[in-house]
């Protein structure tokens, strides 16, 4: 699968603004299973940017805007290629698996992605009630499968009920939320029963015939670390295994870690206007 995707982050200040400093996580990853074959970023006002990666492994650009400027558009062009197969549920939790998920070492390694986040903190009780529900967690590929098909079947996506600072233990009494929700809530279980778990942000080629479902801009996803096999994607707001129409971007502990644009300035107050298109350019 080919993807041509445009993303426009436009900012309007109520006022003119100086002394704008920006980082963006908007390059999509390349890796064994998806290739970016060309990507560009366009700023406005014009400003150079300085690229590094960042702790995590996802590509940042910073840039900085020293005059007054009454808008900021960020504007990214990306063509990627990609090829995954479902896997995850071929996967059989052998006993050299299970040694290695219960070794010191392998919970060392993944400790970052064990201890809870301010945004995917959940009440005890929430995840006891969870676990209890979906099953036994002594199989971490099962209980991964299991747990997203229960956020999936038991949260509703709306848009409307959550916002971009909400908590894993807010959104789960409202049952509601979006898939950074749903993602976040997928994670705080995982870990909470000693399941390496990350964040994976990205774009989600819906496509016209297809029933997934997804934010208008980037769309959120959970990645479970199986023993001696690696990093799997699940996406418990279509509970599908993150495949083809998946087009990661970058992965980090929580939505914090992937923000797509972060920055300050000198100035008053701004409204942000998003922009995201998909394309599929081969098959």
């Amino acid at each position: 699968m080919k993807y041509q995707i445009e993303h426009t982050n436009t900012f309007y200040y109520e006022n003119f603004v100086d002394q704008s400093m920006n980082h963006i996580r908007l390059k999509p990853r390349s890796d064994e299973c998806q290739r970016v074959l060309a990507y560009r970023a366009e700023i406005t006002p014009v400003s150079m940017t300085k690229e590094y990666t960042d702790l995590w492994g996802n590509h940042v650009e910073t840039f900085f805007i020293p005059e007054k400027h009454e808008h900021l558009t960020v504007k990214t062009m990306s063509t990627v290629s990609i090829q995954k197969s479902p896997f995850i549920r071929m996967i059989h939790y052998s006993d050299e698996m299970k040694e290695i998920f219960h070794s010191s070492l392998f919970q060392k390694h993944y400790l970052a992605f064990l201890n809870e986040t301010p945004y995917t903190f959940m009440y005890k009780e929430q995840i006891e009630m969870i676990t209890k529900t979906v099953g036994d967690p002594g199989d971490p590929v099962q209980f991964s499968i299991d747990l997203m098909k229960y956020i999936h079947d038991t949260m509703f996506y709306n848009t409307a009920s959550t916002n971009v600072n909400t908590k894993a233990y807010e959104a789960w009494p409202m049952q509601g939320g979006v898939c950074q929700d749903f993602a976040h809530i997928m994670i705080a279980v995982l870990r909470g029963n000693g399941i390496p778990a990350r964040y994976a942000s990205g774009y989600l080629y819906i496509g016209e015939d297809s029933s997934l479902i997804g934010d208008a801009a980037t769309h959120a996803w959970v990645e479970v670390m199986i023993p001696g096999i690696g990093w799997v994607g699940l996406d418990p707001t279509n509970n599908v295994e993150a495949l083809e129409n998946h087009i990661r971007i970058g992965t980090g502990r929580d939505y914090a870690d992937v923000s797509p644009l972060q920055g300050v300035y000198r100035g008053g107050s701004q409204e942000l206007d998003v922009s995201v298109s998909v394309t599929l350019v081969d098959q």
